[in-house]
């Protein structure tokens, strides 16, 4: 017996609106779960998860024609939507800011030649690894490198890139000096490098 979810996601991969948004609808609390799940603390203070959906629904409708379901299920597809909209925030609410301000986010010295390509990739991974997975190689590659690092050095290096905190902020935070956080920082972008074996491989990510 074919369930009305079924029949609904018939009528979505036909290009129907009303079914597309009617399945939004009986879907609204797992995705606003699965928004809160990867926004960061920063960006809650700046943006509601409602909000988030509400660019998740209306980018649904503009390019539901043009979505191939059979290749992504459409519950998938919203949830990938909801990740680009969440990085999109995040670039809206703090690296604009900061460049605004004139406080652009210095790298670590051993990361110079990375660039913002490189951090853009950083941000990315960090705040959505499935994302991250679904880009490619490059993407795949550099998630993998973060996996490999200790946690405390994930968390030093997603709460300066991420969430925007200063060495001191992430100190006390992780409960260490300031120049223990940014040697900290400074050695995990280092070996990020390393592990991406070569030097044209860690240069590619930039382009």
């Amino acid at each position: 017996m074919t369930t009305e979810i079924e029949i609904l996601i018939e009528e979505i991969k036909q290009g129907s609106e009303p079914a597309l948004l009617t399945f939004l609808e009986l879907h609204r609390a797992p995705l606003l779960a699965f928004i809160n799940k990867n926004m960061s603390d920063a960006l809650k203070s700046k943006v509601e998860a409602s909000d988030i959906l509400q660019e998740v629904s209306l980018n649904a409708v503009e390019t539901l024609q043009s979505m191939d379901f059979e290749q992504k299920p459409p519950f998938n597809w919203l949830c990938n939507l909801a990740e680009r909209r969440i990085i999109d925030n995040h670039r809206k609410y703090f690296q604009v800011q900061k460049r605004a301000a004139g406080r652009e986010v210095r790298q670590p010295v051993s990361a110079e030649g990375a660039g913002q390509g490189f951090m853009d990739l950083l941000v990315a991974s960090i705040t959505s690894p499935s994302q991250a997975f679904s880009r490619g190689a490059k993407e795949m590659k550099l998630l993998m490198a973060l996996e490999s690092l200790p946690e405390e050095n994930r968390e030093a290096i997603r709460l300066k890139y991420v969430e925007g905190l200063s060495a001191k902020e992430i100190a006390d935070q992780l409960d260490k000096s300031d120049v223990a956080v940014r040697v900290m920082i400074s050695r995990s972008m280092v070996k990020l490098q390393e592990l991406l074996k070569h030097e044209d491989e860690f240069k590619s990510l930039l382009g």
